[in-house]
């Protein structure tokens, strides 16, 4: 007698992003062991991540240097100003126009020998700091083509430490880490970036309150009134930062610390960073110090991990982005990019990973309008559109293995079918391969020439589509058999949109094992 068809339907392929830390056998259906240029829809599928586009046209001041550092201005009349850190050179980005800062303080210019500059800003000026650098600072009321040392503005007191964190909250700069004292934290005057020794200015020394008896300061944030002070094993938090002169220390985090300054970012209802042991949330560690381990990352830790013990931790970057609801660090060294959805949390409290590749950002920077700037060699570019300025990329999801519910039957693959949403006139590799093998059967299939939505107008919206034209569905039929089945979707994104909906495997038994 013939053996029916069983069916296995994954609904939500990759949902739950990717896992390689565990048993891929293990898996429940929705992890993935490949998810690369990826990103989790507002639907909850896998879909492809956008492209980027140069924001202006190469400029022999920058060369095909890096972009390290990017910040946006917006002054009180409306006015945008977008300055940017390469080549050891200042930049300023207007209209699509790159164009060299140049020195207009009255003395020598000083020396800039990297461009790893932490920028913030206050009462619409742009601060520059870095470690063995005189913080910079670009002040459109007095000059929109140039860049002075803060000791160089008017009323400037006391001295402003040559630090190489900072951060801009409650109305004032707070700033730490010399290249010879990593345990003050300084603080300017309320408003004024230029005021360090009057008003309510003065500093904080957290040398003896480590609680470990010592560490570095390396990077600083603020959340709901209070300041939180990273070392590399250590988190301190102070309340009252609102009002200074008055503030406490609320609370320790010991033995989990931020490794890397550019990866701190506020997500408004937390503060996200990376430690010697993965991505963390520093709300949910103060909540968790029972589960030390516990943290974003727990799905890929070691393959993070990894990453960033072959990097130059100071070239590390990081941006939240609320409006695509990812959190972004980059891997220069690697030329990777790890995506840390953070729309909703898994069960046990971690993010929905993918990964990036070919993009390459080496800085980031998330504006007013909302779109999401990123520092390239030789550029600044804007995250948008499906190409990679004007080159495809490749999307790339796989399964987890699975037994298709019978392990000790062998599966004779008959037919798979993928339903997408998006893509037009662009072939889908679907492969498959059996018990943990490497080498993967595979055929190609075309999705027809179509209309595509984007999102904010249809994009990944079934509702919105014209009947049959972006929703497709396509088939395989497989060859070959084993115990343990894997499948995988390839397909080069060049300019449309893709996601996927829906897996099905029709498979029949074969012998028992």
């Amino acid at each position: 007698m013939a053996q029916p068809l069983q069916t296995s339907t994954i609904s939500a392929p990759g949902f739950m992003g990717l896992n390689t830390q565990d048993s891929s056998l293990d898996l429940a259906q929705g992890f993935a062991l490949v998810a690369t240029n990826c990103v989790i829809d507002q639907y909850g599928r896998i879909g492809a991540r956008k492209g980027w586009l140069p924001q202006h046209a190469s400029l022999g001041a920058l060369g095909t240097e890096p972009v390290e550092a990017i910040a946006q201005l917006v002054v009180d009349d409306g006015t945008e100003y977008i300055v940017a850190a390469g080549n050891n050179k200042l930049f300023k980005l207007v209209s699509g126009v790159l164009s060299e800062l140049s020195y207009g303080g009255g003395g020598t210019a000083p020396t800039i020998t990297d461009s790893n500059w932490q920028i913030v800003s206050l009462n619409q000026c742009i601060y520059f700091f870095q470690a063995g650098h005189n913080p910079l600072v670009f002040q459109p009321s007095v000059s929109t083509t140039t860049y002075r040392r803060v000791s160089e503005m008017a009323g400037y007191t006391g001295t402003v430490i040559d630090a190489n964190v900072a951060v801009s909250a409650y109305g004032r700069l707070w700033v730490a880490s010399t290249t010879t004292d990593k345990t003050v934290v300084a603080f300017s005057d309320i408003l004024a970036g230029q005021v360090w020794s009057t008003g309510t200015a003065g500093t904080l020394d957290v040398s003896t309150v480590w609680p470990s008896g010592s560490d570095t300061i390396t990077g600083l944030a603020a959340h709901n009134g209070n300041l939180f002070i990273f070392g590399k094993n250590t988190i301190l938090i102070y309340t009252g930062a609102t009002a200074p002169a008055s503030m406490t220390l609320a609370d320790t985090i010991t033995g989990i610390g931020c490794i890397a300054r550019d990866t701190i970012q506020n997500t408004g209802s937390d503060i996200i960073f990376l430690s010697d042991t993965g991505v963390r949330s520093v709300l949910r560690t103060i909540q968790e110090k029972s589960a030390p381990f516990r943290d974003l990352s727990k799905n890929v830790r070691n393959d993070l991990m990894n990453a960033v013990n072959g990097e130059v931790v100071a070239s590390i970057k990081s941006i939240y982005n609320p409006f695509e609801s990812f959190y972004l660090i980059t891997m220069p060294v690697l030329k990777t990019v790890y995506c840390f959805d953070m729309k909703a949390s898994l069960q046990d409290g971690s993010s929905r990973v993918t990964t990036w590749d070919g993009i390459e950002p080496m800085s980031f920077c998330f504006l007013r309008d909302r779109s999401m700037l990123i520092g390239k060699d030789g550029y600044i570019g804007k995250y948008t559109g499906y190409f990679d300025n004007e080159t495809s990329y490749r999307f790339q999801y796989f399964t987890n293995h699975t037994d298709l519910g019978q392990a000790s039957v062998t599966s004779v693959l008959k037919k798979l079918s993928v339903v997408v949403i998006g893509g037009t006139n662009q072939y889908v590799a679907m492969k498959w391969g059996y018990d943990f093998t490497n080498n993967y059967y595979s055929q190609t299939v075309l999705i027809p020439t179509q209309e595509v939505d984007y999102y904010g107008i249809g994009e990944y919206n079934v509702a919105t589509y014209s009947p049959g034209t972006s929703l497709q569905t396509l088939v395989a039929y497989p060859s070959g058999s084993g115990k343990v089945v894997q499948t995988g979707y390839e397909s080069e994104i060049a300019g449309a949109p893709l996601s996927i909906q829906k897996l099905e495997i029709q498979a029949k038994n074969g012998k028992l094992a």
